[in-house]
């Protein structure tokens, strides 16, 4: 794979992080894309005044995520990063068979916090896990790496919306999603043969260590403006993952196989974004490319509303998926470019302790939003809202010296 001379090269831990990525989205994306039909199955329709109790799930579902965030610093440092991914994966996997077996949004519930332990370590660990393997060009390799969350919510959302159609059970379709993340466990888990082990540290961590990097980290004042930036990053970028197809079967008087169908264009723009910056990015571009795409996906989503044919509609969100496309991955990088001083995994860990919550809250806000204040299209504004306000947080970055905040 070359651009030019300057080749990327691929391992056996790369391929399991391609992997996880695919089956945490998938598992992620699976509530979402079955929403409808389960909502209606548990007694809570969307149509009906249900729109705060979806966006609920998710939000419950991150609380417990950012708990696990916070601790995976030190179970990383305890047991290293590859056992505690892989276990990680494990965890996930298990809630998701939990909620395929929920009789009531209750019990769904829990089990949404349960898979949110597993998800909140992958999320805290899977940028460092890719960073320790490349740490020369880290922001092309995160990149295309995050890519594959994007390939896994293009496949879950086609798949799912396919099999919904031909009525195959949503608890059917979670199932198959929860086994699916056996695989990149069982790849990062197993022994490895010599000279292709996984480049973790040798020696536990003690606790301390951990926390003085976490405490040094939190005490910069230009890290709150990369943690903001990250919040509404994650908002915007989940908002439409979450909602665009419910909000096309709730407007549209669709199916919910083209609900899935608007969700993987927007997918889909996120992998031809993220793939397409991995191959072509040099690292001190990440600021110009995290600015100009916060700017052009602010225009864009601002028409999402106003589109009443649902193939324009579709088409919007496959460019508003390009325009998203680098900001999680790039904010992060750009953020370890900023503070070389910081422990990185750290760094990353306490970033996506920012961007899951603004996933979480975009998604309950929304649904806030569409109850009580004129629908999702209303509710479709926060968007654009998020990413302007990215660019002004990254635009605030470039305007100050690197001494003035640090």
């Amino acid at each position: 794979m070359i651009i030019g001379s300057r080749k990327m090269v691929f391992g056996r831990y790369d391929y399991a992080s391609f992997l996880s990525f695919i089956a945490y989205s998938s598992c992620s994306m699976v509530i979402p894309i079955t929403l409808v039909s389960l909502a209606r199955d548990l007694n809570f329709r969307l149509e009906s005044g249900g729109l705060t109790a979806g966006g609920a799930l998710h939000l419950g579902r991150t609380v417990m995520m950012v708990a696990a965030m916070l601790l995976c610093g030190f179970w990383a440092g305890r047991w290293g990063k590859r056992r505690t991914y892989g276990l990680a994966i494990l965890v996930m996997g298990i809630g998701m068979s939990l909620c395929a077996l929920a009789p009531a949004y209750s019990i769904l519930f829990l089990a949404l916090v349960v898979a949110g332990i597993g998800e909140g370590v992958i999320e805290g660990l899977a940028t460092p896990f890719v960073q320790e393997l490349h740490p020369d060009e880290p922001g092309r390799y995160i990149n295309f790496a995050h890519a594959f969350w994007s390939v896994g919510v293009v496949i879950t959302v086609l798949l799912t919306g396919a099999l919904l159609s031909f009525e195959v059970s949503w608890r059917q379709i979670i199932v198959g999603v929860a086994l699916f993340s056996l695989t990149p466990a069982a790849i990062i888990l197993l022994p490895a043969r010599p000279g292709n082990a996984y480049p973790d540290h040798t020696e536990p961590l003690h606790r301390s260590v951990v926390w003085n990097h976490a405490r040094t980290i939190v005490r910069i004042p230009r890290f709150w403006l990369f943690f903001a930036a990250m919040f509404v990053a994650g908002g915007g970028e989940f908002a439409l993952t979450f909602w665009s197809a419910s909000y096309i079967q709730l407007n549209f008087g669709s199916t919910a196989w083209a609900g899935g169908v608007g969700t993987a264009l927007f997918a889909a723009g996120m992998v031809v974004g993220r793939t397409g910056w991995g191959y072509l990015l040099h690292q001190s571009h990440l600021r110009g490319l995290i600015i100009g795409s916060a700017l052009a996906g602010t225009l864009i989503t601002l028409f999402l509303p106003t589109l009443s044919h649902l193939w324009l509609f579709m088409g919007a969100l496959f460019l508003a998926g390009i325009a998203t496309a680098p900001f999680w991955p790039s904010v992060q990088s750009h953020s370890a470019d900023r503070l070389p001083q910081t422990d990185t995994t750290m760094l990353f860990i306490l970033l996506s302790c920012a961007g899951v919550p603004g996933c979480g809250f975009a998604a309950w806000l929304m649904g806030y939003i569409g109850n009580h204040f004129g629908g999702l299209g209303v509710a479709f504004y926060l968007v654009p809202a998020f990413y302007l306000i990215l660019a002004m947080l990254i635009g605030c970055d470039w305007l100050s010296p690197k001494t003035a905040i640090t």
